[in-house]
């Protein structure tokens, strides 16, 4: 979303008011060079608006080490995960043009910034999970998709398994969807196509959130 800056605002008290980090709120607002400096009357722009998320400690590409909590470890829809896993790295913007399986599944009209759904959809549709017709380049879309589906059944955190779709609230009224990748330190891991990069767009990287979680999804077809 948009905020339009008030006289007394500070970067700092913006981020605390709407659950984000002053450096996220800089990443998604490249024309402030000065996190002390911003200008009454000036738009802002609030991460978490739309189908995106924005961490300041989620940019690892490397995958968990193996053990008991990890996600190698877990089962379930793991064809998904492991499918998911394989564009560790990825650029939203170099996949969903290139010529495998997820890049051919992804609408490459989708800006940058917010392809987890597009993503997440595009993996299902490579592990023979969803149809084309289930694709959904929304969150909310795509969770009314999979509550639609008789092989998808709605579990809790507790309950998830690696490649479960993992569909949260996020600031300022928009979602983010990823897929759940197993355990790491006591915290839920995800993987997914996350706005890491420092002009705001996607890439696939693993992530720590602590977004409300408004669906899982496990596949059990």
């Amino acid at each position: 979303m948009n905020y339009t800056i008030r006289w007394g605002d500070t970067l700092s008290g913006l981020a605390r008011r709407y659950g984000t980090t002053v450096n996220a709120l800089m990443r998604a607002n490249p024309q402030i060079k000065n996190p002390d400096l911003i200008y009454a009357g000036r738009q802002l722009r609030i991460p978490g608006a739309r189908d995106e998320f924005v961490g300041s400690n989620s940019s690892s590409t490397r995958a968990p080490a193996p053990g008991p909590t990890s996600a190698t470890s877990r089962g379930g829809s793991s064809k998904a995960f492991e499918i998911a896993r394989a564009y560790l790295g990825r650029n939203a913007g170099e996949l969903k043009l290139s010529s495998n399986a997820v890049g051919k599944a992804m609408h490459d009209w989708v800006p940058n910034n917010v392809n987890c759904a597009n993503f997440v959809s595009a993996v299902l549709r490579a592990a023979g999970q969803i149809s084309a017709s289930q694709h959904h380049d929304a969150v909310v879309g795509l969770m009314r998709n999979l509550d639609r589906d008789p092989d998808f059944v709605r579990v809790s955190l507790k309950n998830a398994r690696p490649g479960d779709v993992v569909s949260m609230k996020t600031p300022g009224g928009g979602h983010h969807v990823v897929l759940f990748a197993g355990w790491k330190n006591g915290r839920p891991l995800f993987i997914g196509s996350n706005n890491v990069n420092a002009d705001g767009s996607q890439r696939v990287s693993y992530s720590q959130m602590n977004y409300p979680i408004l669906a899982i999804h496990h596949y059990r077809g």
